[in-house]
């Protein structure tokens, strides 16, 4: 009696079983969508951060003065200094830092770091410049360009006259101040050179007045004139002198 062969079973395809095919990864590609976007979006974030930056930092170079200046004061190069500043739509209100200012004369005081107006300046007047010798003595030693003096005039005693001193300059504006304690006109002379400016029409009255006659300056307080106050009319030393001499032999009538 032979023994039974064995069985051999087969798998049953038709339940479904059967393993997933793997599939083969691919590397990512340039034209993916979502690459092109995070890319665009990068750049977009970039242009806008870049504008806003831009936007905040729409600064100008204008003028402002390094120093306190009087109105008359003839401007120099040492005189302003650019600064960068945000102005917006005033920008047109200040002098820029490509204009050149030397040699121009300012109309209104201004302060030591304020921004110089575009209505600062005055046109072109007829303006002169005379240097005075003072004593050392009688000048400030705070004395500097830019400021308002006034001067006097202190004449010599004449006969039983004493000597008067009298206003003959009022609130001009300081140029230039030379001659100090290392100054050659100093060493020599005892003198410094405060050069003021004037009208045209008043430096000759004015050179006649101070002849002869030792001087002092004074500085003002303020950089604008006080109100109601006025430039005295100067007269020559000779017509002081024959003035006082007449009055001194008048003899009264009967």
């Amino acid at each position: 009696m032979s023994s039974p062969s064995p069985v051999t079973q087969q798998p049953d395809r038709s339940s479904g079983n059967t393993s997933p095919r793997p599939r083969r990864l691919r590397g990512p590609s340039w034209l993916d969508l979502r690459l092109i976007g995070g890319v665009l979006l990068v750049l977009v974030s970039v242009l806008v951060g870049a504008r806003i930056v831009s936007a905040a930092d729409q600064s100008v170079s204008v003028w402002a003065a390094a120093r306190d200046l009087s109105a008359g004061t003839t401007l120099r190069s040492e005189d302003v200094q650019a600064v960068p500043v945000r102005l917006f739509d005033a920008s047109t209100s200040y002098l820029q830092s490509t204009a050149d200012l030397v040699g121009q004369i300012l109309d209104r005081p201004v302060r030591a770091g304020e921004l110089m107006p575009a209505s600062s300046l005055q046109e072109p007047s007829d303006r002169v410049s005379v240097a005075l010798p003072v004593p050392s003595t009688a000048v400030p030693l705070d004395l500097r360009r830019g400021q308002l003096v006034d001067v006097y005039a202190t004449g010599e005693a004449t006969g039983a006259a004493p000597a008067q001193t009298r206003l003959v300059l009022a609130a001009a504006p300081v140029q230039a101040v030379d001659g100090g304690s290392q100054g050659a006109l100093s060493a020599s002379s005892g003198l410094r050179q405060v050069v003021v400016s004037v009208p045209s029409e008043a430096a000759g009255p004015l050179l006649a007045a101070i002849t002869g006659r030792e001087l002092a300056v004074a500085i003002l307080d303020d950089l604008t004139e006080p109100a109601g106050r006025s430039m005295p009319m100067p007269t020559s030393p000779a017509a002081t002198t024959t003035a006082a001499q007449s009055s001194s032999t008048a003899v009264p009538t009967s």
